[in-house]
């Protein structure tokens, strides 16, 4: 891409934006699902089911989700309805719903549905909120217990028409969820609040495990695709949050997430994971963007799950504790297993009970 020196890699197949093969250069051949799996055909308008042989413009094979199903998925979504809960899985159209509402995990969106900022890559809807309830964190909190999930992540629209940007919220979401769900891990992904200290304060005062804000894209694709956000106040959020975790006693992880395809190139992205370790960002999280509808931003490339294991050993090389890489890997994906103590809760989770009523772990 561009005039940079090409990155010594493995050769892979090359595809268009409309996901055409254009050439195969030395790779093993990918081999599709089998034709009997249901998958979700995922941007350009609506989440729909596709079939291998569809004709017309498709995503590259291995852009493939399975439909949302499973015992776990059926009871939390008919939970989630009978407490007029809004999820961002939901809300933002995202892949991986299934999996996660499996594993007990799911992201809250707080702060109502409508955003006021309108960025280029966002399927949430955006304009002007009118809707605001200072008791939301008393009803997620109780909504959530009643779910008994193990993991839950909190993030919200950007709400620049409240003088705190609903940091206030955000916290007392946090207190309430650790007042009620003792033991789970609680994330919180959070706007920019638009540089300020104070909300960011506010928020990390509450003691969340891991504070996530997203950068998004490198440095020289801000403008287009997240409209109001700026990369050097996106890095100032994360370096203060470690900050002020410090002040308060809190041992917080930070967290962020870049999509990819939007027309960045390598030694782009090699900057952002430096600039990102540099604030002492511990996860980051790496994904293929897909357009949502054809009003948002175009995909540019597609990048190939090999590239995708490339990034990962070269973001885990410059010392992130976590890295989530994949083409269908987003911000909250695998959340449950990146927060401090993790191994210990799935050892937990999979314990048993021998004949005296004490815990053995589960056979391997």
């Amino acid at each position: 891409m561009g005039d940079e020196a090409p990155h010594p890699r493995r050769e892979l197949p090359v595809v268009d934006r409309d996901g055409r093969s254009l050439a195969v250069l030395g790779a093993t051949p990918h081999h599709p699902a089998r034709p009997e799996a249901i998958s979700i055909a995922l941007g350009g308008g609506p989440i729909g089911i596709l079939s291998g042989a569809r004709p017309g413009r498709r995503h590259p094979d291995w852009i493939k989700a399975r439909l949302p199903g499973g015992e776990g998925y059926h009871e939390l979504k008919r939970l989630l309805r009978g407490l007029n809960l809004h999820t961002v899985c939901e809300e933002a159209r995202c892949p991986n719903i299934g999996e996660c509402w499996n594993d007990r995990t799911a992201t809250v969106m707080i702060l109502g549905d409508t955003c006021t900022r309108a960025c280029g890559f966002c399927a949430v809807k955006t304009g002007r909120p009118t809707w605001f309830d200072p008791d939301e964190p008393r009803r997620v909190a109780e909504a959530i217990a009643y779910l008994g999930l193990d993991h839950v992540v909190v993030t919200s629209v950007a709400r620049d028409d409240l003088p705190d940007g609903g940091a206030s919220v955000f916290a007392e979401t946090i207190r309430q969820l650790r007042s009620r769900c003792p033991g789970m891990g609680v994330e919180v992904l959070i706007p920019d609040f638009n540089g300020e200290e104070a909300p960011l304060r506010t928020v990390i005062e509450a003691g969340p495990d891991i504070l996530n804000h997203n950068v998004e894209t490198v440095r020289r694709l801000q403008r287009p695709v997240r409209k109001r956000a700026r990369y050097e106040r996106s890095l100032g959020v994360l370096e203060r949050a470690k900050a002020f975790a410090g002040e308060y006693g809190h041992a917080v992880h930070t967290k962020s997430s870049i999509m990819v395809g939007l027309g960045e190139t390598r030694t782009e992205l090699s900057e952002t994971f430096r600039d990102l370790r540099a604030v002492d960002c511990d996860i980051l999280t790496i994904g293929q963007y897909l357009r949502p509808t054809e009003r948002h931003l175009p995909v540019e490339r597609y990048y190939h799950p090999e590239e995708f294991a490339e990034l990962r050993e070269e973001a885990l090389a410059l010392g992130f504790k976590h890295v989530e890489s994949g083409p269908l890997v987003r911000s909250s994906y695998h959340a449950r297993d990146q927060v401090p103590g993790a191994e210990l809760r799935a050892a937990r989770r999979r314990a048993t009970l021998d004949a005296e009523g004490r815990v053995a772990p589960a056979a391997s």
